[in-house]
């Protein structure tokens, strides 16, 4: 069955009135009492999720000794979801989104658990390892886009736009705590209780799920049919296609998953062969960026309007700040550019989240996000190898001056396709 045209949405020139206004503040869809869980729950959620990423990580550092293949451990996490992330927009449509964050988040604690069981016991093997970050990746490659069209149901459209930006927000905060969180873990106690801490922080988060009252969602249009399932995902591609400026935000985020978000690797590395101060430093750098990541944060969710050359800028200035981290003499003032680094990552990320999820309407965004996820994650996981690959054969200092450097130049040419499309009149 052949997809219906999306129509193009209406834009109004009317002023907003006082209420409206109201609903785009941060703080209006907190108001909401299944939103005050799902923002908790998505903290720990992607804080926990994140923390089993940086986790599995060290240990594949410890097992090998090698941080080729510690990139290799941080594709295995994302190329999954090239593969399953288009089919897994249609799977948001079909179900109800509820039962699918129950399901992968079950997974998840499986997986944790059963690391923590396995490094416990002395298990030295790699390829386990490997194979909990290819689980891990297939599970997030579904739980992402269902976590974001879920923002929908829980506050309803009033506060949408708010929403999306608080809870982007959050959940790159997430990805900034967890592994802060793991380097300061693994540093005292050891990998195992990173993975038995995660476990726990599952639990807790299948708990708050179950606790979102279902009589106070706000339930989505209805989803397409099983039977248009292949018509539905040409659809997603179609949308996004028809819509130049909306593929080019998407593109930049996965040049940036590339080029810049390559963490795991380069502060594992930068621990141990520049600074030498193991995994208290490796912790250290994750915390700093934690902090710099909920100040950036803060800031990205009280500007409503970003728009296009904002998201470039801040781009062009996240490589920027990698750069001129690469470059530092001390490991002081490496930690205090972490913080900038850290700040310039939320404010790209969660200004580019917004855009794209506010561009694509309700009926859409679920497959709109299918594609959006594997772009940046997808990214993310190219870049690890990358990095991986600079970091050994090139030096630590040097691979992360060309990611950077890699960054700056793609945030350019996005920013000129950009400022083409709009002077052909381009959505």
């Amino acid at each position: 069955m052949s997809p219906r045209p999306f129509p193009p949405r209406p834009q109004s020139t009317k002023p907003l009135t006082r209420r409206a206004r109201s609903t785009e503040s941060w703080h209006y869809p907190l108001r909401h009492h299944n939103y005050r869980i799902f923002v908790v729950l998505s903290l720990v959620g992607s804080g926990g999720v994140w923390m089993q990423r940086l986790a599995q990580d060290w240990l594949v550092l410890q097992l090998t000794g090698s941080p080729a293949a510690v990139g290799l451990a941080v594709a295995l996490q994302f190329l999954p979801m090239l593969v399953v992330g288009p089919v897994s927009g249609v799977l948001v449509d079909l179900f109800p989104k509820r039962r699918i964050l129950l399901a992968c988040q079950s997974v998840a604690v499986v997986l944790a658990a059963g690391l923590a069981a396995w490094n416990a016991m002395g298990g030295t093997d790699v390829w386990v390892v490997y194979a909990s970050c290819i689980a891990l990746g297939i599970t997030s490659a579904i739980d992402g886009p269902a976590r974001q069209v879920f923002v929908n149901e829980v506050v309803g459209d009033a506060g949408l736009p708010a929403a999306i930006g608080l809870n982007s927000a959050i959940g790159q905060l997430g990805a900034m705590a967890g592994p802060a969180l793991a380097g300061v873990v693994i540093a005292h106690t050891g990998p195992a209780a990173a993975f038995a801490a995660n476990a726990g922080l599952g639990v807790a988060v299948l708990v708050m799920i179950a606790s979102i009252r279902p009589g106070e969602l706000h339930h989505s249009p209805e989803p397409p049919g099983p039977g248009a399932g292949r018509g539905q995902v040409l659809a997603g591609f179609r949308f996004v296609r028809a819509r130049p400026s909306l593929l080019l935000t998407m593109l930049l985020a996965g040049l940036l998953g590339a080029f810049g978000m390559n963490g795991p690797v380069v502060l594992a590395a930068f621990a141990d062969r520049v600074w030498h101060s193991g995994p208290a430093g490796f912790g250290l750098f994750n915390t700093v960026s934690a902090l710099g990541a909920l100040a950036g944060a803060l800031v990205a969710t009280r500007i409503k309007r970003f728009g296009r050359k904002g998201i470039v800028a801040s781009a062009g200035l996240f490589g920027l700040t990698q750069l001129l981290a690469a470059l530092m003499p001390t490991q002081e003032w490496f930690v205090v550019m972490l913080i900038v680094v850290g700040f310039m990552t939320l404010v790209f990320l969660t200004s580019a989240a917004t855009a794209v999820q506010l561009e694509a309407g309700a009926n859409v965004r679920g497959r709109v996000l299918a594609l959006y996820f594997p772009l940046l994650l997808g990214g993310h996981a190219l870049g690890g190898l990358l990095a991986g690959w600079l970091t050994e054969d090139f030096g630590v200092r040097t691979g992360l001056v060309i990611t950077g450097a890699l960054g700056m130049v793609s945030a350019a040419v996005i920013g000129f396709l950009l400022w083409r499309c709009s002077r052909r009149g381009g959505n």
